[in-house]
């Protein structure tokens, strides 16, 4: 896997520039599938002219992060903090929690490896390890990223509450669970129970940087002291508003985007891959042939997202309706060719 040309599709997704100079002879605009992003965002109101010339309006800040704890099911709009992207968030914990031992549940967002490797975190693949139990501080991703698996909110919460009770901290990175709200422990008042939540993904609009911390009041005010009055620009303020209030965008979408990744399932196996995991936002695929695959997708124009660690797998982002022939014609020229 190693000499994959571009490289940066081995950390995240999204990196369509290393892509276009490592395979310049592709023409037209790129079919961007290595991340889970919704292809059809969210189309409200951004920001006006007015308000990009002046400082963002705490009050604004206060409305935003209650429109969100509502969408979110938090009856206290207090323990919801409002960051620059859930990115952000998780690698605001590690300053802000006491020392002790962290465990990450694995496979997992690199981001949360970068943000706790000064404490050389163990690595778990299983809640249920005696690792995990027994770590200061858990971290998890639910639905997973990359692999989609889930963990009942019954099973969640009964972990978190048991944790807490020994004064242990339970992290769920909840990035993917507007597909699958049934899951998120959001709303449940555990002390030591910190969740986060993604905007860009489900709503489509990953460059307004805009992310959420819910945990108990007196973390949310420590956030709050380090954060100060701006953690997130006028553009993020406009569409979280809109966005968040928008019930009814929400539903249809949830819908959309199931039948959609029913649509991708179908042409994956058309092509002969075992679609192993994965959420209405993304899917993970056994390929052994995992880096043709991928190199060959890439000098079609598809960027899909490949893996060290795991060098048997990729993962597919949800194309919008309009790109699924395009998805499947890539697939079965790269087949054809081989």
């Amino acid at each position: 896997m190693a000499s994959i040309p571009h490289l940066g599709a081995l950390r995240h997704g999204g990196r369509l520039r290393e892509a276009t100079a490592a395979y310049p002879d592709v023409r037209g605009p790129w079919l961007d599938l290595s991340t889970g992003i919704n292809p059809e965002p969210w189309s409200g109101a951004r920001a006006s002219a007015e308000a990009l010339r002046t400082l963002p309006d705490p009050e604004l800040l206060t409305e935003l992060e209650a429109v969100a704890a509502r969408a979110f099911g938090v009856a206290d709009r207090a323990r919801v903090v409002a960051v620059a992207g859930a990115d952000a968030a998780l690698r605001l914990l590690p300053l802000l929690l006491d020392g002790g031992d962290v465990a990450l549940a694995a496979p997992i967002y690199g981001g949360h490896a970068e943000a706790w490797a000064e404490r050389k975190p163990l690595i778990v693949t299983s809640v249920d390890d005696r690792r995990a139990v027994a770590a200061d501080i858990l971290v998890l991703v639910n639905p997973n990223n990359p692999d989609g698996r889930q963990l009942r909110r019954e099973a969640l919460t009964e972990l978190a509450e048991a944790r807490s009770a020994l004064g242990r901290w339970t992290i769920v990175d909840e990035a993917f669970v507007e597909v699958t709200p049934g899951v998120s422990v959001a709303d449940l008042e555990i002390e030591r129970l910190i969740v986060l939540r993604s905007f860009g993904k489900f709503y489509g609009l990953p460059g307004a940087r805009l992310g959420f911390i819910i945990c108990d009041k007196v973390l949310a005010k420590k956030l709050r002291a380090v954060l100060g009055d701006w953690p997130v620009c006028a553009d993020a303020l406009a569409l979280g508003l809109g966005a968040y209030a928008d019930d009814a965008w929400r539903a249809t979408t949830i819908a959309c985007l199931a039948a959609q990744a029913r649509n991708v399932d179908a042409v994956l196996s058309s092509a002969g891959l075992a679609v192993v995991g994965g959420c209405d936002l993304f899917r993970w695929v056994e390929a052994p042939d995992a880096h043709r695959l991928f190199v060959g997708l890439c000098r079609r124009g598809v960027l899909t997202r490949p893996f060290v660690e795991h060098p048997t797998r990729l993962r597919f982002g949800i194309p919008s309706r309009g790109n699924l022939d395009r998805l499947r014609e890539a697939l079965q020229a790269v087949r054809h060719a081989a």
